[in-house]
């Protein structure tokens, strides 16, 4: 009996062991069977995670993409409404900006012709025919323009004449006014001489030896004509506006003055106007000259 009870202890021992172990077996093989489909599934969601990554990167490409091309669009539109507020604005209106272009370019060239060639009439119809010009803006913006152009003409007409014309005009009348003057000085009365002058007056002509002025013919003649020369040379640097070749020319001729006539009233007389001629202006003085210009490039400049 004990042994049959130690032999079914010892049979209910070992079914209860290899029950035991089956059992072991059993949960060892489904965790394994959960790590295996852990893996898989881990290895599912790192190959969703890559795809996603990849998909988030050409997300952001395309962000960037659309990014820039909204701005493009914006940058676009704002040029547009750019555009368009300047269509709206009426001094941008085409024939308004037109007329100005041209107002510009008459006020250029009216200053020019006086700069350049001293054209006093002709910049004078340049500066009218630009009055009549900025006349045709009714714009209150330009105003002060108008005010401006009104105040440079009005400069302008009170130049007077060419100041070139006034000096060769009373250069040319000096030039004639020379052959009257007298060669030699008038003769002392007879009565106040002495006997020996008297009585030889008319076989020795006396005169001081240190005297200057040229009695020969042929010195005379020579002398004329290089004061004829300096005179004309005097009228072109005239015409050129030379101011220091006028001035040397008039300093050479009056240097034949004392050279071909005596010290008489009358030749300090054509010196005194040789002085005058020097000091005649060749140029247009008007420092007002293209205010006018200025101010229409600058109020232009300002409003773009």
């Amino acid at each position: 009996m004990l042994l049959l009870v130690l032999a079914a202890g010892g049979w209910f021992g070992w079914q209860a062991w290899q029950a035991r172990a089956q059992q072991e077996h059993d949960i060892e093989a489904q965790a394994a069977q959960r790590i295996d489909a852990l893996e898989q599934h881990l290895a599912t969601l790192q190959q969703e995670q890559r795809t996603q990554a990849g998909r988030l990167q050409r997300a952001d490409a395309t962000n960037r993409v659309l990014r820039e091309e909204l701005l493009g669009v914006g940058q676009r539109a704002a040029l547009l409404e750019d555009s368009v507020s300047e269509l709206a604005d009426p001094q941008r209106s085409g024939a308004q900006a037109l007329r100005l272009d041209e107002l510009e370019l008459v006020l250029g060239l009216a200053r020019q012709r006086l700069l350049l060639a001293a054209d006093l009439d002709g910049a004078r119809r340049g500066y009218a025919l630009a009055a009549g010009l900025l006349d045709g803006i009714h714009d209150p913006a330009w105003l002060s323009l108008k005010q401006t152009l009104a105040q440079e003409r009005s400069a302008l007409d009170d130049l007077g004449a060419d100041p070139r014309a006034i000096a060769a005009g009373r250069l040319q009348a000096f030039a004639a006014s020379l052959p009257p003057l007298p060669v030699t000085v008038a003769a002392r009365d007879d009565a106040a001489q002495p006997w020996w002058r008297r009585a030889f007056a008319r076989v020795i002509d006396v005169r001081h030896a240190d005297t200057a002025v040229a009695i020969e013919p042929g010195d005379r003649a020579a002398g004329l004509a290089a004061l004829q020369l300096e005179l004309t040379l005097a009228q072109a640097a005239a015409e050129r506006r030379d101011r220091d070749g006028y001035r040397q020319a008039l300093a050479r001729a009056d240097g034949w003055t004392t050279r071909l006539w005596p010290d008489t009233p009358q030749r300090r007389e054509r010196r005194e106007r040789l002085r005058e001629l020097r000091a005649l202006p060749l140029a247009v003085d008007l420092p007002t000259l293209g205010t006018t210009l200025d101010q229409l490039r600058a109020m232009r400049a300002s409003s773009r």
